[in-house]
């Protein structure tokens, strides 16, 4: 009880919990206005529940409510996450795939798609065309989609069986998006005729591509790669004042057969741009190299903090 008291108390809970809200408000909103007027079935959770709503309406004569299927689904894929991905993902999990339901909910019952439906369109649609609604609902949930990975967790459903299959097969999260959704995306052949399945098929495999894109831009790094007789000075800067750790290197140029040292740190823009800036601000000559890095794993710390903590005991 003391530890999760402990844990109500830090900004980063808090924090988290705005940002998982707000992800899941656009997620109800993508699904709800863009997925189901039309029937439009991407390969989600939300997908799934649309099919098993309209199949349910051709059985028995009654519809059940979209909300209510994706919170039994999610509720089930809930204890898969907890046991096969960890606890801290299946915790946040929890919270945000219930609250997808209910957020639609109250969308349903304050703010019906109905009111927003464009007349004489062939499909019923909020833009008037399934291919505009395509387009709004992978931008939003990929945008959705990407912010909750970047802080462990997901908007349920699809992203609970994408994370698994991306921690056991080692694929990129936006393959793994792809091939569970796609497999989601045949189900609609119970409700919708053909075209409508090959565009939620398309409307799958952009939504893995665009995941990615997010991502990558979202935990993007800069690995820069130095060689300067002042590479001291610079050193200095990086761990002092940028809070970052570094590398160095003996390294021999090749035209001239001199030894020199270079330097290697990982830096996020905006501490490669202050690098530059004292670089070019104290007239250091040096040679300099930068390039992109979309993942970096093990000892680096998003928490400036924590890292001014550790580099304080040194």
């Amino acid at each position: 009880m003391e530890n999760i008291w402990s844990i109500l108390k830090t900004k980063k809970f808090w924090i988290e919990l705005i940002i998982m809200t707000v992800g899941m408000l656009i997620t109800a909103c993508a699904v709800y206005y863009f997925l189901v007027p039309s029937k439009l079935i991407i390969g989600t959770i939300s997908g799934l529940s649309i099919v098993i709503s309209g199949v349910s309406e051709q059985l028995f004569g009654f519809a059940l409510p979209v909300s209510t299927v994706i919170l039994v689904v999610n509720a089930i894929l809930l204890v898969l996450a907890y046991f096969l991905i960890g606890k801290e993902f299946g915790t946040k999990t929890v919270y945000t795939a219930l609250i997808l339901g209910p957020l639609m909910r109250i969308l349903e019952k304050h703010f019906p798609y109905e009111n927003f439906i464009q007349q004489g369109a062939a499909t019923p649609s909020i833009m008037g065309d399934v291919w505009f609604d395509l387009c709004c609902f992978v931008l939003l949930l990929s945008a959705a989609q990407a912010v909750l990975f970047s802080i462990n967790a997901s908007t349920g459903g699809l992203d609970i069986l994408a994370k698994i299959v991306n921690k056991y097969l080692h694929f990129d999260i936006g393959k793994s998006v792809t091939v569970a959704g796609a497999c989601i995306c045949c189900t609609a052949f119970a409700i919708n005729p053909f075209h409508m399945v090959v565009i939620g098929l398309i409307g799958t495999w952009i939504n893995g591509l665009v995941v990615d894109y997010f991502t990558a831009s979202l935990n993007n790094r800069k690995r820069v790669c130095i060689v300067s007789k002042d590479y001291d000075r610079i050193r200095r800067f990086i761990i002092d004042d940028l809070v970052r750790g570094c590398t160095l290197y003996e390294v021999i140029g090749g035209y001239s057969n001199e030894k020199s040292i270079e330097l290697e740190a990982l830096l996020t823009k905006d501490e490669f741009s202050k690098l530059m800036e004292h670089i070019n601000k104290n007239e250091i000559k040096a040679f300099i190299t930068a390039g992109n890095v979309s993942e970096v794993y093990g000892l680096w710390f998003k928490d400036k903090k924590r890292v001014k903590q550790s580099v304080d005991k040194r």
